[in-house]
């Protein structure tokens, strides 16, 4: 009888999230394990107790994944999972916290795409508002951003905060290869009129940005929303909005909706999953290898 394929899934938090759930199993998972109020500390104990319980085959069925709600402490998790391994005992491991990760990586490709599609140009050289951008969609639509060769500035209600968080992504996520800024929203009105692409990552059910300042963005190019919860996030982008015109826009900007960047986020996490379960060399997946994904799968449909 063949081992079963048995997904470790570890949470800083009291529940583990049942949409991962329900996408491992999806993914092939024949078991999927929770561990909650997982702390770093705890990590090597865990990892190596499910590497060393079976042989070198066997750990081929077996895989690691970090939820919870802290994208700083899930990377840290990673790392240590990582550096927890004892060849050839070895598994994969991938951290998506609060679909964090994927969701982030699924909305940067999708506005690259239509920064392609409909104005012959990429991220290189953009600038990039990321609105309500100090949660962890914002954070790491940020760096993905910033990677891209953007010019990023993650806004948030007070300037100090975003400003701690930006220096954080940059340090962290950016390894020091970034240069985020941060600031308060009362500066918005006058970094609108050089924006190329803003992002909104805030709650569900605010307003980021009014028709009016919508107007007041001349050089827009593409806006997306991560809220699908009534209002827009945005205004003038539904939810289903994959590429639509936004009303209003002077620069004939197009919007994208959160159902359509929930897609290619869904596309994205099921290959991860599934790429963790058919690999023969373990891999360490975080929200890089979720853009390579993303854009991936945006290829495929073309």
């Amino acid at each position: 009888m063949e081992k079963p394929y048995i997904l470790h899934m570890l949470s800083t938090e009291k529940n583990l999230s049942p949409f991962d759930v329900n996408m491992a199993q999806d993914a092939g998972w024949q078991v999927t394990m929770p561990y909650l109020h997982v702390k770093e500390d705890e990590v090597q104990g865990l990892v190596q107790d499910a590497i060393f319980s079976r042989g070198p085959a066997g750990v081929k069925r077996e895989a690691v994944f970090i939820g919870g709600r802290d994208a700083e402490c899930a990377v840290k998790m990673l790392k240590i999972a990582k550096e927890s391994m004892v060849p050839p005992f070895e598994i994969s491991v991938l951290a998506d916290p609060s679909g964090a990760f994927t969701t982030a990586a699924a909305m940067v490709a999708a506005a690259e795409r239509e920064l392609d599609n409909k104005f012959d140009t990429g991220l290189s050289g953009k600038v990039v508002l990321i609105l309500a951008g100090t949660g962890p969609v914002g954070q790491i639509a940020a760096v993905l951003c910033a990677k891209a060769g953007a010019t990023v500035t993650i806004m948030g209600r007070q300037k100090e905060k975003s400003e701690r968080v930006a220096k954080i992504v940059n340090e962290f996520f950016g390894e020091g290869q970034t240069n985020i800024a941060g600031e308060g929203n009362d500066k918005l009105p006058q970094l609108l009129p050089e924006a190329d692409v803003i992002f909104a990552t805030g709650a569900a059910g605010i307003q980021l940005l009014t028709a009016e300042q919508v107007a007041a963005a001349p050089k827009l190019k593409v806006a997306a929303d991560v809220n699908a919860v009534p209002p827009e996030g945005i205004a003038g982008i539904d939810a289903m909005a994959d590429g639509a015109p936004i009303a209003g826009s002077p620069s004939g900007a197009v919007g994208i909706g959160a159902l359509a960047i929930g897609n290619i986020k869904y596309q994205a996490h099921h290959r991860l999953l599934k790429l963790m379960r058919e690999t023969d060399k373990p891999v360490y997946l975080h929200f890089d290898q979720a853009f390579e994904m993303a854009r991936e799968f945006i290829k495929s449909k073309k």
